[in-house]
């Protein structure tokens, strides 16, 4: 019998990380679930258990505040000894405003979960993954992290291009070693998810569903796409940031921010 697979998803009490956990269940993976919404997470595991038709299906809750170094440390140490295939760092959030003007203590919690727990995570699993040579780490970027800055949202475009940088340089060395293990980033533009309460902000433009984001991720991501962009408005706009100048693309992206505030 085959030894079973599992998965440890941050963020997974709502958005995308909600979905990747349905997306990963549907495929044969049994779920650790981290959050600091444990309410939320025992939700999403009852919902799990009666829709996943296999019987050893297993879904582990973990009450984690990804803010705290000790509590992030713990999300490797209590999953390290079970067969962990998948890390999905998808714990993450922005903030709307002129800098001068935004919260400084929030702030400090973005560069602690957006940066801080994605890059420790990601350097503790992948050292196991790389002894032996197979593995998946999905980190959750942004669109916002393929542009040279966002004026009204500088900490949270800084955070995630931080997250396109760091995976894209291991995978780089990855490539380098031969290794088996992959690593991508998930740079999808807006999601229609609780990200806009916590960022007090409105998309001017649609977002795509959280649900489909998860599985055109999990899709690209078996077929080790590096960087993934599931819209073709967004894969538009990465290109045109390439090689447009830097300033009149900061301008832009400047102009979008203000639309969210309808300013």
């Amino acid at each position: 019998m085959l030894e079973k697979k599992w998965a440890v998803i941050t963020g997974a009490s709502s958005g995308i990380g909600k979905e990747f956990a349905r997306e990963l269940a549907k495929n044969g993976f049994s779920l650790f679930l981290v959050a600091r919404r444990k309410d939320r997470l025992e939700e999403l595991k009852e919902e799990l258990i009666n829709e996943i038709a296999y019987e050893d299906f297993q879904c582990i809750v973990m009450e984690k505040d990804l803010r705290n170094l000790e509590e992030i440390r713990e999300v490797y140490t209590e999953t390290k000894d079970y067969n962990v295939d998948i890390l999905i760092n998808s714990s993450g959030f922005g903030d709307l405003g002129e800098f001068v003007e935004t919260d400084m203590s929030k702030e400090m919690d973005m560069i602690d979960v957006n940066i801080r727990a994605l890059h420790i995570l990601t350097k503790m699993f992948l050292i196991d993954f790389v002894k032996r040579d197979s593995g998946y780490i999905l980190n959750v970027a942004s669109s916002a992290g393929l542009m040279p800055g966002g004026p009204y949202m500088a900490t949270y475009y800084a955070t995630k291009s931080y997250v396109v940088s760091l995976t894209s340089g291991i995978a780089g060395e990855l490539r380098k070693r031969k290794s088996s293990v992959y690593i991508g980033s998930l740079c999808p533009g807006p999601v229609k998810t609780e990200f806009n309460d916590v960022a007090n902000c409105n998309f001017s433009i649609g977002g795509i569903s959280p649900r489909f984001c998860a599985k055109y991720a999990i899709i690209k991501m078996f077929s080790r796409k590096e960087v993934i962009i599931p819209s073709v408005k967004m894969k538009i706009a990465s290109k045109l940031g390439k090689v447009a100048p830097r300033k009149l693309v900061v301008d832009i992206c400047g102009k979008q921010q203000t639309k969210k505030v309808g300013k």
